[in-house]
């Protein structure tokens, strides 16, 4: 038993009392044995059909396996290639071995998008500009986000990292952008008046504020701990109010979300809580094992 799965047991078995994280049990293994794989996904099925699953299999294969711009949104969290295997048999690679497999699931991703389509890519510091330069190859790059990630030991020798980046690029100039569902509560300091009227600004029970464009810059967020209910023992998931206020801002009710690394669920929760349909991949059983737990207690209501 490596030191990850030893931990994992005992934080599993000996939870603290207010330890909401969700595990799979061996009732759950049993019960999500007919996990969706990339033998189901023919070209002469329905894509509707494919739909609202996420596919036990390698993301690049899956993808090859669906047509032409048929999603509106992607949502990519891939590994970060920094040597650390987190069940997803991703060893380090080379820089010029990454770059191309990143390249190879990029130029899938960016096929499947309709023209309307964006893609977001979540990256750390070391290869950041790499992502950024294969998105300018394939498609438009519009912004890179900077969201904190507050988690994690500091270094006696180097700054603490607690940011990671998420590039935001486009199939095309006619892309979907609802600024309006994404526009953030701001606090007025210096209320400007007109004929004595607020302008551009609200005043209610006492408060001062208006809502302003959304930044580039995201500091509310926070990653999924253990007395949080979305919390899981995936190593790297995403928070949920990231993936959700992405899929607000570049989707609408009824699109197509596709998300190529699945993880534990993130995305397709959220897709299903927003009323968007999704498709994802997933090469841990595990994890979509967990996916499809969380799935379930979301129709429930249950998170």
């Amino acid at each position: 038993m490596n030191e990850a799965t030893r931990r994992l047991y005992l934080e599993y078995n000996n939870p603290a009392p207010r330890n909401r994280t969700l595990f799979l049990t061996e009732a759950d293994r049993s019960r999500y044995t007919d996990l969706p794989t990339l033998a189901e996904i023919r070209m002469d099925q329905p894509f509707l059909a494919l739909l609202d699953r996420v596919y036990h299999g390698d993301c690049v294969e899956g993808m090859s396996l669906l047509p032409d711009e048929t999603i509106d949104l992607v949502f990519a969290d891939p590994p970060y290639n920094i040597g650390k295997d987190y069940g997803n048999n991703h060893k380090r690679l080379s820089d010029q071995e990454y770059r191309e497999w990143s390249d190879r699931w990029i130029r899938e991703a960016v096929r499947l998008l309709k023209p309307t389509g964006s893609i977001y890519v979540c990256s750390d510091w070391r290869y950041s500009g790499m992502i950024q330069a294969l998105l300018d190859s394939h498609c438009i790059v519009k912004n890179r986000i900077t969201w904190r990630r507050e988690k994690g030991r500091g270094s006696k020798r180097n700054w603490k990292n607690n940011m990671e980046d998420i590039w935001f690029a486009v199939k095309s100039e006619n892309y979907v952008f609802n600024v309006e569902e994404v526009k953030v509560k701001k606090q007025v300091l210096a209320p400007y008046r007109e004929n004595g009227e607020p302008k551009d600004w609200v005043e209610e029970n006492g408060e001062r504020y208006r809502y302003t464009h959304p930044a580039n810059i995201w500091i509310d967020t926070v990653v999924p701990f253990w007395s949080m209910p979305e919390n899981t023992p995936h190593p790297t998931q995403k928070p949920e109010m990231v993936v959700e206020r992405v899929i607000k801002a570049s989707s609408s009710p009824g699109d197509v979300v596709l998300d190529p690394f699945m993880g534990s669920g993130t995305t397709a929760v959220v897709a299903s809580r927003l009323g968007r349909r999704f498709i994802g991949f997933e090469i841990n059983k595990e994890y979509v094992r967990l996916s499809a737990k969380r799935l379930d207690r979301t129709q429930r209501g249950l998170l």
